[in-house]
């Protein structure tokens, strides 16, 4: 091969290659965090909240939009803000550089306990579909933004709303997800039945649909909602144990309505345990 050939290789390299390439180490078990090394120059977009720690020598940066600067014009940094919007997130974005010489790190810690999952965006065909709360942070250059559904019954039914979140491009982004994770390949035709708040996310060429549980005794005793979400191969499907709108509905139920003790969970008692207890006034 010429050394022109090497030449033309490498000039179409660098001009499809739009996001940072970044080295990261996710750490811990329970509650992890990812500590991503940026080269100098390199930079990583965030959610606001999601930030943990930096060396010296990283600039923080507010950004208006989805991150990935593909439109710098005033209208496509409205447009991509308004994406974000819509996913019920905020309109600014946190940006992190390593302006020095020499390599920085900087971390992003996971909300709430579970796992912190890597998504190589260039293997998959450069989409991720995911639940809107389930990014976490990204190589800059990956697009942060809207899925909208071409189902009405999706959209109506699907536990999540109309939209679901799409990264775009070709660097590595990090989802979020609660409690133990499954990474499921699924073959072409091949269907998966999950509870719809259950989903992490899929690739772009997983069909995701929604089904009526069915039956009287299922609707009005099953206790596991209407309807749960088919995912239908070919393409890698991300599933979670404990998603954080049930993790908060159970702590939700079991804290006290008055500002008092909690409805005496692990006694046979229950209320009335509380009642001898002496906490009612007698």
């Amino acid at each position: 091969m010429s050394l022109f050939t090497y030449e033309v290789l490498f000039i179409i390299y660098t001009i499809t290659m739009e996001a940072h390439e970044i080295d990261y180490e996710i750490i811990g078990e329970e509650m992890q965090y990812v500590e991503i090394e940026l080269d100098p120059q390199e930079g990583v977009i965030a959610e606001a909240g999601s930030f943990m720690m930096m060396e010296e020598g990283i600039r923080m940066d507010t950004i208006f939009g989805d991150g990935s600067q593909k439109d710098n014009s005033v209208m496509g940094r409205i447009f991509g803000a308004g994406k974000r919007l819509l996913t019920g997130e905020s309109l600014f974005m946190t940006a992190f550089y390593n302006d020095v010489l020499g390599k920085k790190k900087v971390s992003f810690a996971s909300p709430y306990p579970g796992k912190i999952i890597p998504i190589d965006l260039a293997a998959i065909g450069g989409k991720f579909i995911c639940q809107k709360d389930a990014f976490l942070c990204a190589a800059k250059g990956v697009s942060v933004g809207i899925e909208f559904s071409k189902k009405l019954g999706r959209g109506l039914f699907g536990g999540e709303g109309f939209i679901m979140q799409k990264l775009e491009g070709d660097g590595i982004a990090f989802v979020h997800a609660g409690g133990t994770t499954l990474k499921k390949e699924l073959v072409p035709g091949e269907k998966l039945k999950v509870d719809t708040g259950c989903i992490i996310g899929f690739d772009h060429t997983v069909d995701y649909d929604i089904e009526f549980v069915g039956g009287i005794k299922n609707t009005i005793f099953g206790g596991e909602g209407l309807f749960f979400a088919t995912l239908s191969g070919p393409g890698t499907v991300y599933i979670q144990s404990l998603p954080f709108s049930r993790l908060a509905n159970r702590v939700l139920a079991l804290a006290p309505s008055g500002g008092g003790k909690s409805r005496g969970e692990g006694s046979i008692l229950g209320g009335l345990g509380d009642l001898l207890d002496g906490d009612n006034g007698f």
